[in-house]
């Protein structure tokens, strides 16, 4: 088995990533506060072909040298826009008919592996603070939440770890149901 080399995987330029269909995900982030979390979300965001990331609160925004990082170049690919209360984004979301899933440790949450994303629906994933998760008020308003199984001793995951979890998954799902 040879690896590959860079020039071989026939990976998509700026305006092929731009003119592409995009997977109907949207990436919200809750207030993160470190920056080479913002620029993971981006990279793997770029990796699936996600339609736009939302950055609110203090969630730091591009151009940033320590977003860039860890971003790679996907700040330059991937939509986002700046919306300072979570709450707002999340309700225009949900008029336009995105489903609201928060990535959140909560009484009656879904577990990821028995998620099934409605197929023709677009959906919005909230991912949250390194240390206090999403704000109560945004768990409150979603339309579900969704928690990663885990089994280990830790409560919790990073945040880009997580939004890599949620992405593969659902992308996965998505793209089996078109098989």
């Amino acid at each position: 088995m040879r690896k590959l080399k860079n020039e071989e995987l026939e990976r998509l330029d700026v305006s092929g990533f731009k003119a592409a269909e995009k997977t109907p995900i949207i990436i919200v982030l809750d207030n993160i506060r470190s920056l080479n979390n913002i620029g993971s979300v981006f990279r793997t965001s770029d990796a699936f072909l996600i339609e736009k990331i939302y950055l609110c609160g203090i969630t730091a925004q591009p151009p940033h040298n320590d977003i860039r990082k860890t971003a790679l170049g996907s700040t330059e690919t991937v939509a986002w826009e700046y919306v300072e209360s979570t709450i707002d984004i999340i309700e225009k979301l949900k008029d336009d008919n995105v489903k609201i899933c928060s990535i959140e440790q909560a009484e009656n949450a879904t577990m990821l592996n028995n998620f099934k994303p409605q197929p023709n629906t677009k959906h919005a994933f909230v991912f949250g603070n390194e240390v206090k998760g999403i704000a109560q008020n945004v768990v409150d308003v979603s339309d579900v939440v969704i928690e990663i199984p885990q089994y280990g001793t830790k409560h919790s995951l990073n945040i880009s770890v997580s939004c890599g979890v949620v992405i593969w998954d659902v992308f996965s799902k998505l793209t089996a149901n078109l098989k």
